[in-house]
């Protein structure tokens, strides 16, 4: 019986030490992918709050590797897809409205165009691009101008994450030496 259960785990050893010469896996991804909701999962909840997600952002975090970020990084006056690899991706779980508009529930991309004082925020119908490349301005759902906040701690790898303010959901977006928020009104 012992020389069964030895023969068995031998070949079981075998097996899985050849399975993992045979898949060739992708390094870890310079800017891993990272997703951030509203309200935010790793938040407590109490039995009567309703922790369903409204808002989800799916992003690559870039790291800013002692290089100025925007105005070198990111130019200044051109769109940035908010992040690295594929454009970053929004989904509303139901209706919300940015900058006075409607904006109905599904999936859209973010786009940024800083500038040093502002940036416009653009939610766009465009999904599945690689970077901001194939951008195109006529598939533009809502823009929005926001102000750009100084930190005084630079923020190493860019980060996205909510805020709330009664029925305003800020989404902040903080990269290097500034962060920006775009105010969601969610019901």
């Amino acid at each position: 019986m012992k020389k069964l259960c030895l023969l068995a785990v031998t070949l079981f050893a075998a097996i899985t030490v050849q399975a993992q010469d045979v898949v060739k896996f992708a390094p870890l991804d310079a800017s891993p992918v990272d997703i951030s909701y509203f309200p935010n999962k790793a938040v407590k909840f109490k039995k009567t709050d309703n922790p369903n997600p409204v808002v989800k952002v799916t992003y690559a975090r870039p790291s800013a590797k002692g290089r100025t970020i925007f105005g070198d990084v990111v130019k200044f006056g051109e769109v940035w897809r908010v992040g690295a690899n594929e454009n970053t991706e929004i989904k509303f779980y139901k209706d919300v409205t940015i900058g006075g508009k409607k904006v109905p529930a599904g999936y859209y991309s973010l786009f940024v165009i800083p500038e040093k004082d502002k940036w416009t925020v653009i939610i766009n119908k465009e999904l599945d691009l690689w970077g901001g490349y194939a951008y195109d301005e006529s598939k533009d759902v809502v823009r929005v101008s926001v102000p750009v906040n100084p930190v005084s701690t630079p923020i190493e790898a860019l980060s996205i994450a909510f805020t709330t303010e009664g029925n305003i959901a800020n989404l902040v977006i903080g990269w290097d030496k500034t962060t920006a928020e775009l105010p969601i009104t969610v019901k």
